[in-house]
Order: C-alpha cells, then sequence, then structure tokens
C-alpha cells in the first residue's frame, strides 16, 4: 500500500461525498463539505490516495473561522470532518492527514486549528480543550478544542469570539 498525501480535485469529489456518506451514520459531514464549498468557505481539503489500489483512503476538511483575540483578528480555521475509509483505519492515515493539513496551514499563517469532536481521538494531534476555553462559541464545551499552530504559540490577550462558518449552523438542522 503506497499512500500519497494530495490536496483535493475537481476529480476527487465524487469519491469524497462517498466516503463521507458511509464514514458517518448520518448525511450530515456529505452536506457541510458541500455546503462549504458552495459558500467559498473552504481553506483545505487533502486527500489520502492508495496509488496501488487507485482508491481514496481517506478525507481532511478545514473551512474558514471568525476568531478574535483582544479585539484583533486571528487566523484560524476548523477541522471538519475528518474520515479514513474502514479497510485504511488504524494504519496511520488519519495521523498522516493531520500532519500534512497542519504543516500546510502553519506555512499559510494560519494560527488556531478548531476541532468539535472525541477528545479521546483528537487529543493525540495536540487539540485541547484548555485552549478553545473562553471563546465565545455555540459549541463550547469539553468537545470543543484548538491547536495553536505557529510553533505551539497561543495568541496572547482576552479570548473572544470563535465562530464557524455559516453551513456548521445547519448541521443537526434537517
Amino acid at each position: 500500500m503506497t499512500i500519497a498525501i494530495r490536496p483535493a480535485a475537481g476529480g476527487d469529489v465524487a469519491a469524497i461525498d462517498a466516503l463521507l456518506r458511509t464514514s458517518f451514520p448520518y448525511p450530515e459531514e456529505a452536506d457541510l463539505v458541500r455546503d462549504l464549498c458552495i459558500a467559498g468557505d473552504m481553506v483545505l481539503t487533502l486527500i489520502a490516495h492508495d496509488e496501488d489500489a487507485d482508491a481514496l483512503a481517506g478525507a481532511i476538511v478545514f473551512s474558514r473561522m471568525d476568531v478574535t483575540v483582544a479585539g484583533k483578528q486571528v487566523p484560524a480555521v476548523a477541522l471538519a470532518p475528518l474520515a479514513v475509509a474502514p479497510a485504511y483505519r488504524r494504519q496511520g492515515v488519519a495521523e498522516a492527514l493531520v500532519q500534512a493539513a497542519h504543516e500546510q496551514l502553519e506555512s499559510a499563517g494560519v494560527v488556531l486549528s478548531f476541532v468539535l469532536g472525541d477528545p479521546a481521538f483528537y487529543n493525540r494531534f495536540g487539540y485541547d480543550a484548555a485552549v478553545a476555553r473562553n471563546f465565545e462559541s455555540p459549541y463550547a464545551g469539553d468537545n470543543f478544542m484548538a491547536l495553536p499552530l505557529q510553533g505551539g504559540l497561543t495568541p496572547c490577550g482576552v479570548r473572544e469570539a470563535a465562530h464557524h462558518a455559516p453551513a456548521f449552523a445547519r448541521l443537526g438542522a434537517q
């Protein structure tokens, strides 16, 4: 198995949609990605492609967020979703996707990456609820986590807003 991590292309859309629809119990994640794309709120989408089998092994999506600290805009993204096809789970595909994405986001000047999910899963990538604490967000709580990307430095000052792209507000409302 030879896994290549690369930016998603137009020809990957159907395979990503199918992966999301089979990886999650409800279609909301696939619908979220579609809505983020239509709204122009996507920042980065990477795929893990099994070159030997010519198959999609996984995908990771980041969208823009509106984040302020001490009255200043902070470049930030939301990770959602991360999906790995069942045949590729527990083989390092998720880790490779997250690492490649974080490297690209850091190079692009993104300061914070947020995720809403299971701490037992996302803590291994460095996401921490303590970093997201005190941001104003409808998702605030133990499952709302953040990761500082610029050498692990967290912006100083009062944490204010951490608002996801509008497509997130439609999750669970369908």
